[in-house]
């Protein structure tokens, strides 16, 4: 399948009437070199990669998108399906192809492909096949666009996000992993529902493993800038370890939940990585728990592993790792995390 995109060619002879429509202005230059094109490249065309690249159009976040898939006529109709709406939407050129040279000039990649789990398969085997498709996907990117910043989004994320940072060769602040920005937003949404307030004005992080081990961090959770666990204490209130335990329960099962109801998950994940993107190009310098490179922190040590800390994201990627409160128990948590992730990787022979 060749790069297909918008095209001004007309009739069945492909009469090209962009020359004769307009008259040029006299005199004119063109625009500046400085004027920045922003493209993103969204590779795998599944429910996630959709709502990704349609929530991307919607937020007007890019100048060009191109979509990469192995399957070309699913490719095909979900690039038509988009540019269809082009007169409801921003003006974004869209390209799609199986070959990744479609992707060159990329400021930012994300992967969504991933290999479907066949019944009765282990993780492990899973893993292994997810790591031979990022064989063929991370080094034809970093081919074509060497100083793109690589989001990785394919489950299990912490893993491939190590896995391609160790393929493409990038330097560590321009691999990240979606990690925990969606299960955070889950969890702030649980206790903005049970305070009927707004989840945006509730601060609130998990961190670690995207999975069973994540790490809610309750030490530091406020409302408003009210510190929760600090004013229950200071008022006296009384409250149950385990309904905080229950809480995070819950966080980690809203996505098994969905699944279960309508097959897969994708609106909140397009949502979700929408925010990465426009915090990274548009150099928002906002903080979002993602997963980088954390080796060394807090405690963390045993070898290189990625997952999910609040990190300062912007036009260079990652710029740094928040110095976030955490008491001891949440670290031991955290270092429990990463034991877990690493104990995987070292199957691997990556």
């Amino acid at each position: 399948m060749h790069s297909s995109s918008s095209s001004a060619a007309l009739g069945p002879g492909g009469l090209d009437i962009a020359g004769t429509f307009f008259t040029p202005i006299q005199h004119s230059v063109p625009p500046s070199p400085t004027k920045r094109h922003t493209k993103i490249s969204v590779i795998g065309t599944g429910n996630v990669g959709m709502a990704i690249a349609q929530t991307i159009l919607t937020q007007d976040l890019a100048d060009e998108l191109a979509l990469v898939d192995a399957i070309p006529d699913k490719l095909r109709g979900e690039m038509l399906d988009l540019q269809h709406a082009a007169a409801f939407l921003p003006r974004t050129k869209i390209v799609a192809s199986v070959d990744y040279s479609v992707t060159a000039g990329s400021d930012l990649c994300i992967v969504t492909a991933g290999a479907r789990q066949i019944s009765g398969e282990s993780r492990l085997n899973l893993l292994q096949r997810n790591v031979a498709l990022f064989r063929k996907i991370i080094p034809p990117l970093a081919q074509h666009s060497p100083d793109t910043i690589l989001l990785i989004v394919s489950n299990p994320v912490d893993v491939l996000t190590y896995v391609a940072w160790k393929l493409s060769g990038f330097p560590s602040n321009r691999v990240i992993g979606s990690g925990t920005n969606l299960d955070s937003s889950r969890f702030r949404f649980l206790i903005a529902d049970s305070l009927d307030v707004n989840a945006q004005d509730v601060q609130a992080f998990i961190i670690g493993e995207h999975g069973d081990s994540s790490v809610a961090l309750w030490s530091s959770i406020s409302v408003g800038g009210v510190p929760i666990l600090s004013f229950l204490e200071q008022h006296q209130i009384a409250y149950e370890k385990e309904t905080l335990e229950n809480i995070h329960k819950q966080v980690i099962n809203c996505a098994y939940e969905v699944i279960k109801l309508k097959g897969y998950t994708s609106w909140a994940i397009g949502y979700s990585v929408a925010s990465l993107a426009r915090s990274i190009l548009r150099d928002q310098r906002r903080i979002h728990p993602v997963s980088v490179l954390a080796s060394g922190l807090h405690g963390i040590n045993g070898g290189d592993v990625f997952l999910s800390l609040p990190a300062l994201l912007g036009r260079g990627g990652v710029l740094a790792v928040t110095n976030v409160h955490m008491t001891e128990e949440e670290a031991g948590h955290l270092r429990d995390s990463a034991k877990t992730i690493l104990e995987v990787q070292r199957q691997l022979g990556v």
